[in-house]
């Protein structure tokens, strides 16, 4: 039929110059699964976008075999248009799945994802496909940076948002929403990587898997679907959890890109972390039960000097960027690390405060608790403020 094609491939894995001849300049991705409220829309949207700045770009449907009209009404566009190419995926279902089948059949060297119910703003793909031109290996529409945003989300997608992007940035801190659906990548970061697509963040794939270097960040607001029914299920997080732990095996397995950067990076920080339980609990045990002095008092104490120890075992062994720093801004460093620590002291304090106090847990046990609680605290805040670009 005009304008279709039987998807059957099942492997993430692109082919080097697998994709058809660059036709074009630019390829809009949208994968779509009972979409017919909106597919025609989007794609006069797209198509209005080529026209008005001069893009010479082709639309490219994946679609997961709808039971509605979606594959009538794109085969109808397609039908009178070369512009605009219908795949149909009869098995292995899934957006990230139809998403890197587009990657393989798109017919130009820039390739862009954008979802087919306007959550993305179409108007804004010529500021991606310039930032590709421009030598950016991925473009990335942020949620999250200055001037991006989510409207009209309830609390429950706010909060599986957050906790994803949380993650995500665990793998890639300088990035600010990690796991959006609107972004753009330059062919050569996607072919042929091994890509194991599952659930809906086909973005940390390719940042985990891809080869790219550099990136750019565009701000953008999110708008819940303007018609249909979200497709956001309960088993998405766990796919998304999944998904994470392969990524971080690729990078151990592969002992290279930036996720193997980080991952050594965090655990590090984690010995460093095991040094300052050692010297903490040493000296809170000394300071109770040789000095005689009330637990919570040497917990202050104890957690002080563990600071101390654990800022200079970080600066220089697991950021490794003391070296040459001149002493005030090594100071500034600490400073900038004791009040990250601070926090953490809160954290650590209030938990032993909790357990021992209220719960009547061994207060040794119950300062272990808050160790490894505010842990996760001290790296994240730490990693953006105190050793930022490091």
């Amino acid at each position: 039929m005009p304008g279709s094609i039987r998807g059957s491939s099942s492997s993430g894995r692109l082919k080097e110059g697998s994709a058809t001849t660059e036709t074009y300049d630019l390829t809009v991705i949208i994968p779509t699964f009972n979409e017919e409220e909106n597919i025609a829309a989007i794609i006069e949207a797209v198509s209005g976008v080529f026209r008005v700045n001069g893009i010479r770009g082709e639309v490219l449907v994946v679609d997961d075999d709808s039971k509605d009209r979606t594959i009538e009404i794109v085969r109808a566009i397609a039908g009178q248009r070369d512009d605009v190419r219908l795949i149909v995926r009869r098995e292995d279902h899934g957006l990230s799945q139809s998403v890197v089948e587009g990657f393989g059949a798109a017919r130009s060297g820039i390739l862009q994802v954008i979802d087919a119910d306007f959550s993305h703003p179409p108007k804004l793909i010529p500021r991606f496909y310039e930032a590709i031109r421009g030598g950016a290996d991925v473009a990335i529409g942020s949620r999250y940076m200055r001037g991006g945003n989510i409207e009209d989300w309830p609390i429950k997608r706010r909060v599986i948002s957050l906790g994803a992007t949380a993650f995500g940035r665990m793998l890639f801190p300088e990035i600010t929403d990690p796991v959006s659906g609107f972004f753009s990548v330059r062919r050569d970061v996607v072919a042929g990587a091994p890509l194991a697509p599952r659930g809906y963040k086909i973005l940390m794939e390719v940042l985990g898997k891809g080869r790219w270097e550099t990136f750019v960040e565009i701000p953008f607001v999110f708008k819940d679907r303007e018609e249909g029914e979200s497709k956001l299920r309960v088993g998405t997080m766990v796919e998304y959890l999944k998904q994470c732990a392969g990524i971080v095996r690729f990078a151990v397995a592969r002992r290279t890109g930036p996720v193997w950067t980080e991952w050594t990076k965090i655990v590090r920080f984690g010995l460093v972390g095991l040094s300052g339980i050692l010297v903490n609990m040493g000296l809170l045990y000394a300071l109770t039960e040789i000095a005689g002095l009330y637990y919570l008092v040497s917990a202050v104490i104890a957690i002080e000097l563990s600071i101390v120890n654990n800022f200079i075992w970080n600066d220089l062994w697991t950021f490794q960027s003391a070296r040459g720093l001149r002493f005030g801004r090594r100071i500034q460093r600490f400073l900038s690390f004791q009040a990250v620590s601070m926090g953490g002291l809160v954290i650590n304090m209030g938990v032993l405060y909790l357990l021992a106090d209220i719960a009547g847990v061994y207060y040794l046990v119950a300062n272990l608790a808050g160790i490894l609680i505010a842990f996760a605290w001290n790296y994240a805040v730490n990693r953006h403020f105190t050793w930022v670009g490091a």
